[in-house]
């Protein structure tokens, strides 16, 4: 900070940035509403509405009965009304009672209707593991929502996609799911002052390199980042791409890094079988086969309903050192 000014950048936390997003979308809309189990009087299961509900009241930050499908509905059935819902599930795994809502009302109401019903609407939920919540809190499912057309699934791993995400997210005509790893709520950063809105259409370059290409999403970023620094000891360098949006995956620029590292290694929370590691490498394949000097490398979670015990979640979770060893496999 310098004297007499403001500091350019803002310490903060993944899970404030998230409420300071929640907190603009309610200041500069009044059809914006957060609704959910526990969003209000607790300030949410994990704490990003905290506060909300003393500064916005009850109609605006509404506390909902223990039953997804009931309050996803009601949500569906508002934004087609005309509001601006914002829907908190707890975590992904409870978004399975919901799951009718979201793929047979949410995702084809604007198809079915001939484009007269669109559903403006945001679900917000928890998704992976490494908190020791075991298996019915932990799961990383949000490649299956990434299967469905007509919605838009975004994951956003950095302080500044947390706090920058939701006004696009908000804005944008057709339902979207934001996925935000619980293991990424205590991560704390610089945030800077937006220079432009939020891409919600491409991934980032988070780290460039030549040598080999990590890609990967959500709470497995600072897992690749660490990998990357690890590897650039060895001399080797990697180029770290953050999808960011699961559906639309950005092809483009995974396709040009592949071209330009020649190897990759695609990392996902998920299990290995019909993941969304398993669809970002058969697009390299389609797209970049020619640029390939060998296989592409997947790292994933083992294929286990997720361990409580501490070192068990960490044996069944994709890890910097497994990150590693893959990118050797590819390079060496």
């Amino acid at each position: 900070m310098g004297t007499g000014g403001q500091s350019q950048e803002q310490k903060t936390t993944y899970r404030e940035a998230m409420r300071e997003a929640l907190r603009d979308a309610l200041r500069s809309d009044d059809r914006v509403f957060l609704m959910g189990e526990d969003v209000g009087r607790y300030g949410g299961c994990f704490g990003v509405s905290l506060g909300l509900l003393e500064e916005f009241g009850p109609e605006r930050v509404r506390d909902t009965p223990l039953s997804e499908s009931a309050f996803v509905g009601a949500g569906i059935g508002s934004a087609l009304a005309g509001m601006r819902p914002i829907v908190e599930i707890m975590t992904v795994n409870f978004s399975l009672l919901a799951l009718d809502q979201i793929l047979n009302n949410a995702a084809t109401l604007l198809h079915m209707s001939g484009g007269q019903l669109p559903v403006p609407l945001v679900i917000r939920m928890t998704t992976g593991a490494g908190r020791q919540l075991a298996a019915q809190h932990s799961h990383s499912l949000e490649g299956w929502y990434a299967h469905i057309p007509g919605i838009r699934v975004v994951a956003p791993a950095t302080i500044e996609d947390a706090r920058h995400m939701l006004a696009p997210a908000l804005a944008d005509p057709d339902p979207v799911l934001i996925f935000e790893q619980g293991g990424l709520y205590n991560a704390s950063g610089e945030l800077a002052p937006p220079t432009a809105p939020v891409d919600l259409d491409h991934a980032a370059i988070r780290r460039p390199g030549t040598d080999i290409s990590l890609i990967t999403y959500g709470g497995s970023l600072p897992k690749a980042l660490a990998a990357a620094d690890e590897l650039a000891t060895e001399g080797i360098t990697a180029e770290v791409i953050d999808l960011r949006s699961l559906r639309p995956l950005d092809d483009a620029t995974v396709t040009a890094s592949v071209a330009r590292t020649h190897h990759a290694v695609v990392v996902d929370e998920a299990w290995r079988t019909g993941s969304l590691a398993a669809e970002v490498s058969a697009r390299i394949a389609e797209g970049s086969f020619y640029e390939l000097d060998a296989p592409v490398e997947r790292v994933c979670s083992a294929e286990v309903p997720i361990p409580y015990a501490r070192q068990l979640e960490e044996a069944a979770l994709p890890q910097t050192a497994d990150i590693m060893a893959a990118a050797h496999r590819a390079v060496d």
